[in-house]
Formats: structure tokens, C-alpha cells, sequence
């Protein structure tokens, strides 16, 4: 920061190095993190994992892997997961076209030891809270390569030295405003303690922006009101057209392993704008002009395309018509004193 003479900086260093465990191998096991292996995909040298995979892990990471291990070319694919079902992280979507494209999954098991063409595996059992316990029955799997799909971590090695900043269990501390320890520094995404998603990370960025502007301005950032979540019943959905069902195409179980082509198939232009145009605005007024069309007092006024609109209340006598017939439940009637 001192060096290019910046006042602030914001980190949001991802989480792209595969969470390793302790298993004991021998010399010749052929062991890969899913990080790299996904990686690898977009090169000419695409990974060499052999007929028989195993894949150690329950997130939506192990279960593309196995699915791309299966377009490479493997005859039998396996999950090994410690827990349940139920208990599994991946999207319950993702882990049903996989069980379709021929993957397998083996629940309750851990694997403790892995050799060169087979690998042990203790079978588990959940306790009362739901975390999975040793049984002691034991079996060998064969297979020609394990992929380990266990996490990722932040690399923050160039963090190590910024006086100030806190570091705990891989992820760096912020306050509410998203600065570090260390003034004018800022963090977000996967490297801070969150929900490690898309949504949340581009979240971060424009919530940082902010804050980092209220930071530079010797001022602080609050944000402003928002409306009180609009429900089902506070919406008159009858106002709206019924959507017809739009079936996007979706690539068979057989084609699908047979090489990287679209599974789920998008929407063509005319779709996508037919299913944007079907957003309920729930609680924000999209200009219907319902509420200046039923007033019998005229005393909704049209402020103009964008602008929305105002109420009269030299006009207005409260009787409620325009809140009944809002589509979206945009606007709330509230007693006199409280104006």
C-alpha cells in the first residue's frame, strides 16, 4: 500500500488450495486434490486418473469431480462420504444426475489407508448429533487413483506480516465494516469467515466499496432503510398472467458421459426475457399505474416515468383501495400521527 501510495486496499483471495488429510499411503498411491484436478481440465494435458476412482468427500466439488472422472473415461466412479444423505453438502440436484450418469456412492465410510491399486476403508455410524463415529468393521476398495475433495483453503502466507491483522482458523477477522486489524485494509469473499459462494462474495465487494468510500471520507457507511419483507398474502397475484412451462432441454444420462457437452440446456432470448418480465417486484412499485387508476379521489399523482408516484393527502381519505389492489404489496397505510 505504501509503495503504490494507497490510502485503502480490499483482499478477496480466494480459496483455491485443496484441503489435504492424513491418511497413510504407500510409495506408489496415486493420490489428487479436486482443486487441481478440475484445473487441469482447461489444458491440453487433461488428468490421468485411470479406470477405477475414488473421490473422498460430500460437497458439490467431489461430485463434479466424480462426474468429470467418469468423462475421462472411468468405468467405475465412487463417492466415499463419512455421513449421510441428508447429510450431504452437495446440491441434492447435482448428487441425483450423478447417481444417473453412473456414479456410486458409498455413505458412512472413511478411508484410513490408501496403497497402490487399493485402498481401506472403515465403515461409520452418526451419534445422536449427527456426527459420524468409528465402528471398527473394516474393507478394501480398488482403485487406480483417489481424489481428495475435502475443502479448500486460503492461501495467506502474504498476510503474515500486516501488523494488526488477525488470522483465525484460516480466515482473516474483519469488523462490521469489513476492515481488518490493520487500518485501510479491507477483506472479503472466501478469506473472511462466510458462506463461501458467488453470491456472497460479489455481495462483499460492493458492500466493501462502500464502506471503504464512508472510510476514505472520515465518515461511516449506513446503509439505508429497507422495507419490511413483502409475503404471499400481501400480494395480489391474480394480476399476473400465467407462465406456460418452459421445459429446457436437458442432455440424456448416456450422452452425458460421454463428453463434456451442456447437461441442463439455457433459455433462448425469448424466454429469458418472458421469465424476467414475470418478477412480482415484491414490495418495490414497478409503475403499474393500479393504485392512480382505482383511487376514486384522484389523489394519486404520477411524478413521471421512474419516478413514481406521490399521494395527495389534502385528497386522500384513507379508504384503503389503492393498498387492497397494489400487486405487489408496495404500499402501506399508516395512522395520521405516525406521517
Amino acid at each position: 500500500m505504501r509503495a503504490g501510495n494507497f490510502d485503502a486496499a480490499f483482499l478477496a483471495v480466494g480459496a483455491h488450495i485443496g484441503k489435504r488429510a492424513f491418511i497413510p499411503v504407500g510409495d506408489a498411491a496415486h493420490i489428487m486434490d479436486a482443486v487441481s484436478v478440475l484445473r487441469s481440465m482447461e489444458g491440453e494435458d487433461k488428468p490421468m486418473l485411470g479406470r477405477r476412482v475414488v473421490v473422498y468427500g460430500g460437497g458439490n466439488t467431489a461430485i463434479d469431480v466424480a462426474r468429470t472422472a467418469k468423462r475421462l473415461g472411468a468405468t467405475e466412479t465412487i463417492i466415499v462420504y463419512r455421513r449421510t444423505r441428508e447429510k450431504m453438502p452437495a446440491h441434492d440436484f447435482e448428487v441425483e444426475e450423478a447417481l444417473q450418469e453412473g456414479v456410486m456412492i458409498k455413505w458412512l465410510s472413511t478411508i484410513i489407508s490408501v496403497g497402490e491399486h487399493n485402498l481401506a476403508i472403515e465403515k461409520m455410524v452418526l451419534d445422536e448429533k449427527g456426527y459420524p463415529q468409528p465402528t471398527g468393521e473394516f474393507e478394501t476398495m480398488e482403485a487406480d487413483s483417489l481424489v481428495l475433495a475435502l475443502g479448500q483453503d486460503v492461501d495467506l502466507s502474504l498476510l503474515q506480516s500486516v501488523a494488526g491483522l488477525e488470522i483465525k482458523d484460516g480466515t482473516v477477522q474483519i469488523g462490521s465494516n469489513m476492515m481488518t486489524g490493520h487500518p485501510g485494509i479491507f477483506a472479503g469473499g472466501d478469506m473472511v469467515p462466510s458462506e463461501r459462494t458467488v453470491t456472497t462474495g460479489v455481495g462483499h465487494g460492493k458492500k466493501a466499496a462502500r464502506h471503504i468510500d464512508a472510510w476514505l471520507r472520515d465518515r461511516t457507511y449506513v446503509p439505508a432503510a429497507k422495507h419490511e419483507p413483502v409475503i404471499f398474502n400481501m400480494l395480489n397475484p391474480w394480476y399476473y398472467s400465467d407462465a406456460p412451462k418452459i421445459m429446457r432441454p436437458v442432455l440424456d444420462a448416456i450422452r452425458r458421459q460421454s463428453g463434456f457437452e451442456e447437461v441442463q440446456g439455457g433459455l433462448n432470448e425469448n424466454n429469458a426475457l418472458f421469465e424476467a418480465r414475470r418478477c412480482l417486484s415484491c414490495g418495490n412499485c414497478f409503475e403499474c399505474d393500479n393504485c392512480y387508476g382505482v383511487c376514486p379521489d384522484n389523489a394519486v399523482i404520477k411524478l413521471g416515468h421512474g419516478k413514481r408516484f406521490q399521494i395527495n393527502y389534502d385528497y386522500c381519505k384513507g379508504c384503503g383501495i389503492c393498498v387492497a389492489e397494489c400487486p405487489c404489496g408496495a404500499i402501506k397505510m399508516v395512522p395520521e400521527d405516525a406521517q
